[in-house]
């Protein structure tokens, strides 16, 4: 039986609005909960897992909402606490990283490498939010650009451009490609990844 709603998840949608309350989405003014919220129909759509979908939810709070006198400590304090230590363990696999292990500060490129490398000992259920992300993501910029008048408008909202953001999306598919993760997930991002490609 597919998991639609469930308490939990309510929880987590309500902690996720709190702490991205304010953030919107990349060059829009969606309000920034509408990815964790899509990520999390996503996963629901694979039959994963309560936790998984939690995770979802919950995936960028870590990265994203160190704000107004709260650390990446306090969050994940918070987290493990509400959610419990699997789903902590899952969103803390697929936070990029700010600094290395001896606390030295990692360039964005090196963030993305460091995140790459971690998917080898990541659990199956960080894999999944990996995926699903990268899915809304690609999914949403793919249709911002066929909606586009001017496609570099869009590409001009990544730091990386155009290249750099393929270069991403191509090297997570790549590096679990590389892992044998072999799910029907991979291959919805691997079509719209392809789908990009033809994009200007």
């Amino acid at each position: 039986m597919l998991l639609g709603y469930s308490d939990r998840i309510n929880h987590a949608l309500a902690f996720a609005a709190k702490h991205h309350d304010g953030q919107v989405r990349k060059g829009t003014k969606l309000p920034y909960l509408t990815h964790p919220a899509n990520v999390a129909i996503i996963l629901t759509r694979y039959g994963q897992p309560e936790d998984t979908v939690v995770a979802g939810i919950l995936h960028d709070v870590v990265e994203d909402c160190v704000r107004d006198g709260v650390s990446a400590h306090d969050l994940e304090d918070r987290i493990g606490r509400k959610f419990g230590h699997e789903v902590l363990q899952t969103v803390l696999s697929v936070t990029k990283r700010r600094t290395d292990e001896d606390g030295v500060p990692l360039s964005s490129e090196d963030q993305k490498a460091d995140y790459l490398a971690r998917l080898a000992d990541a659990g199956d259920a960080a894999r999944w939010v990996c995926c699903a992300d990268k899915v809304h993501n690609s999914g949403a910029l793919l249709a911002d650009l066929r909606r586009a008048y001017d496609p570099a408008q869009v590409w001009g909202r990544f730091s990386g451009g155009r290249s750099g953001t393929m270069q991403w999306y191509t090297g997570v598919v790549d590096r679990l490609d590389a892992l044998a993760w072999r799910t029907p997930i991979l291959e919805e991002l691997r079509g719209q990844v392809a789908a990009l490609v033809t994009q200007t």
